[in-house]
């Protein structure tokens, strides 16, 4: 095989799994018309075509079904090869793709990114904030970050943040003038800015001693992030709901005020996972190690389903 087919090989691959030209172009750090004319290439070399294309929509064939289920092990393999190469250097090189939820971007993220980026000056971090379920295989990407530790079977989980509650915030200045929020009930005389993930609307939840309350907030405003409700409170449009150590840089300057401070949930914890299948690569392993350090707490590597 020679490098141009190697190359129309790869870039086969990375359509069938984005689903899209552009952002595989992209990716791969090519021009749409290049990857285009590649994927041509390649079925009139094979003879089959391998993609069915609309203006909205790329879908593989049955030929390319089968093809892709062939070579991606084989690219897969290829390139944790190269990777292992890596170990040798000095500086630590490669990209690192991490699918992380809205929050794990603001609290675990954005505190590091400099200083990681400014230690390993040869790693590309290669960053997609999804609020969804992230899939890593379609996306392939090498971990991500979550709340929670329910993750799929074979994945490894490393605990990356400190244990923080989900809070009730509001800007001083849309409290001015509105009745006092002394107890959960109280929210219910207020705009509360709602949050849906995954088709679902969040509840918000309070606990106090003995005592917990689930309230089906209303407002007049719903989003589908937790970035997008924290501008949303920061502007004063009414009460947000989100993680403490999410708005934490906020409260400590004064923008925002914390609220039922005495009737907090249950804490969370965001966790990174990635595939416990293959080998670690090389830019993950400093990625985790970087993480670790940086952790003011307890934790660690645990497989799905440890305590």
């Amino acid at each position: 095989m020679d490098s141009t087919e190697f190359a129309e090989l790869n870039a086969f691959v990375e359509v069938a799994e984005r689903h899209n030209f552009a952002r595989s172009a992209a990716f791969l750090g090519i021009a749409p018309s290049t990857i285009s004319q590649m994927i041509r290439s390649l079925e009139q070399r094979l003879g089959v075509r391998l993609f069915n294309r609309t203006t909205r929509s790329v879908a593989l064939t049955d030929a390319g079904e089968r093809l892709l289920g062939r070579i991606r092990p084989a690219i897969m393999e290829l390139g944790s090869a190269v990777d292992g190469v890596n170990e040798f250097r000095d500086t630590p090189t490669g990209t690192l793709r991490l699918n992380v939820s809205g929050g794990a971007a603001q609290v675990v993220l954005a505190p590091v990114i400099k200083s990681f980026l400014a230690a390993y000056p040869s790693i590309v971090l290669d960053i997609l904030v999804d609020d969804g379920h992230g899939d890593m295989t379609s996306g392939r990407f090498d971990a991500g970050i979550r709340v929670g530790r329910r993750v799929a079977k074979d994945m490894q989980i490393v605990r990356v943040s400190e244990a923080s509650s989900m809070i009730a915030v509001a800007a001083p200045g849309y409290l001015e003038g509105r009745p006092p929020i002394e107890v959960p009930q109280d929210l219910q005389d207020h705009n509360c800015i709602r949050m849906r993930s995954n088709g679902q609307m969040i509840a918000w939840e309070f606990a106090k001693d003995e005592q917990k309350i689930e309230l089906a907030a209303s407002g007049s405003l719903v989003l589908d992030s937790m970035h997008w409700v924290l501008q949303a409170a920061l502007d004063g449009i009414g009460v947000g709901y989100m993680l403490e150590s999410y708005a934490a840089s906020y409260i400590a300057r004064g923008a925002l005020v914390p609220l039922l401070k005495d009737w907090l949930n249950e804490q969370h914890i965001y966790y990174l996972y990635y595939s416990g299948r293959q080998q670690l690569p090389v830019p993950l392993k400093v990625f985790i190690a970087f993480l670790r350090q940086h952790r003011t707490r307890g934790g660690g590597e645990r497989k799905q389903g440890d305590t």
